[in-house]
């Protein structure tokens, strides 16, 4: 029984009325359906129809109602405004969800926690095993699962899942053009309100199926975003819960970026073997799958994680073998998410490598093929190859041309909203330190210390 007294959401309640397209009489005659039931009798037509209105205007709680409100609308009650979700609730894990429903169930408490005031979410650690459990959980995973079954009355359509795709497609760019920490919060609020009535509501099969692939697509940005914005414990989580969403789907390709994703985020974050094996995931899991084009960009994440282990012949290896896949690709044959990896970042991928390897001149080498490839859509790899090929001249000895180079990076990330934008920044401070006698260096460092990043970087 809930207390008169209880908070409750007026709108919520009616929206989800109306989400089912009943008018008042209608959801009295489903009252009725459910309370005889239970064996229960209820107040007259009118009566009921009375009540109904107060609720929805916020006038009184229906106390008494709550149970069949929930039984009638098919939803929990706290998604209907008739309880507040607890303040203490648990912060969602790392756990990969057993069944579809579990995942849209987990996936909607992370929204709501990365959304709640005071949330100590985005301060989350990550868990390094789960980096072997999600993996392995997706690849044992086998036969065809039933989407979940629905019982609200809306409907979705083809229309409804390119107006998903459309919206994320905005906030895609805007994470290439001005970092992670442009439009994160905004995504998190269009996926727990637009997408989320979505999930839960009635398709055909192929709709539902590009329905979840399309969320998986956008939890899978909103894994990067976070990740772009220092919160690494929360990528995480939004991580799984995009590579569930993808097997949901039954779209291998797209679990199989996702895991290359989070290896990427592994060897950032020094987990450099988990990173290794996470991208050998990739590629085993998309056997008879994957194009070339994502074959290439499975073993240019494995390389990324071989070279930080100083396994410089393996890396050597996966690189020569994602060069020549990479020869072989048709653009036309790829998946749209993954256009992105063209040329100029397959080069800017050998370049980290190569950095990490300290072979200055060959990291200058492909750094230097990177610089204007991207036209101006994605800023942030711009900034990223210039910083690679400051390293590298500096690296080589070559201080004036690693200063100059340095500070065209900072002019390029002048708008860049980026945690790691600033760890490269970090980075190569911390190697100017050596070097502080420097004319050039000095030089560098009054000018630099005008720009936001710089200063982020001192931090």
């Amino acid at each position: 029984m809930v207390p008169t007294t209880t908070p409750y959401r007026a709108d919520l309640l009616r929206a989800a009325r109306n989400r089912l397209g009943w008018k008042k009489p209608r959801l009295v005659y489903a009252l009725r359906q459910a309370a005889a039931q239970e064996g229960r009798s209820l107040p007259t037509d009118a009566s009921l129809l009375r009540s109904i209105a107060r609720w929805e205007n916020g006038q009184t709680h229906p106390t008494d109602y709550v149970e069949l409100l929930v039984e009638v609308y098919g939803e929990p009650a706290h998604r209907l405004g008739l309880v507040d979700v607890p303040a203490t609730q648990e912060t969602p894990g790392t756990a990969y969800p057993t069944t579809p429903t579990d995942g849209i169930e987990s996936l909607a408490a992370l929204w709501r926690a990365d959304l709640a005031p005071g949330s100590d979410v985005q301060a989350l650690s990550p868990d390094p095993a789960a980096w072997n459990a999600a993996p392995l959980a997706w690849l044992v995973s086998g036969g065809q699962e039933q989407l979940p079954n629905s019982r609200t009355r809306t409907q979705v359509g083809a229309s409804d899942v390119e107006t998903v795709r459309a919206t994320v497609d905005v906030y895609a760019d805007l994470d290439n053009r001005f970092g992670g920490g442009h439009g994160r919060r905004a995504l998190i609020q269009y996926l727990d309100g637009d997408v989320a009535e979505l999930l839960t509501a009635r398709s055909t099969e192929p709709v539902g199926r590009a329905l979840f692939a399309t969320v998986a697509e956008a939890t899978l940005l909103a894994a990067w975003m976070s990740y772009d914005s220092g919160h690494h414990g929360l990528a995480q989580r939004y991580f799984i819960q995009a590579l569930r969403l993808a097997q949901t789907a039954e779209d291998r390709c797209l679990a199989g970026s996702i895991l290359s994703a989070m290896s990427h985020q592994a060897t950032y974050l020094g987990r450099f073997t988990e990173a290794a094996n996470l991208a050998r995931a990739a590629q085993l899991g998309t056997t008879g799958h994957a194009t070339p084009t994502l074959t290439a960009q499975f073993l240019a994440m494995k390389a990324r994680a071989l070279s930080r282990l100083g396994d410089h012949a393996a890396c050597n290896a996966a690189l020569t073998r994602a060069t020549t896949i990479f020869e072989r690709n048709n653009p036309g044959e790829d998946p749209e998410w993954i256009g992105y990896f063209d040329q100029t970042e397959l080069s800017a991928e050998l370049g980290h490598c190569f950095r990490d390897m300290r072979q200055a001149q060959q990291a200058t080498t492909y750094a230097e093929l990177c610089l204007g490839g991207t036209d101006g859509r994605y800023i942030r790899s711009d900034f990223f190859a210039t910083m690679v090929l400051a390293e590298a001249h500096l690296a080589a000895g070559e201080l004036e041309r690693a200063c100059r180079t340095a500070l065209d990076a900072l002019t390029i990330g002048r708008q860049l909203k980026s945690a790691r934008c600033v760890s490269y920044l970090a980075a190569f401070r911390k190697k100017l330190d050596t070097r502080s006698d420097s004319t050039a260096v000095a030089e560098f460092l009054e000018e630099a210390a005008g720009y936001r990043m710089w200063q982020q970087a001192a931090g």
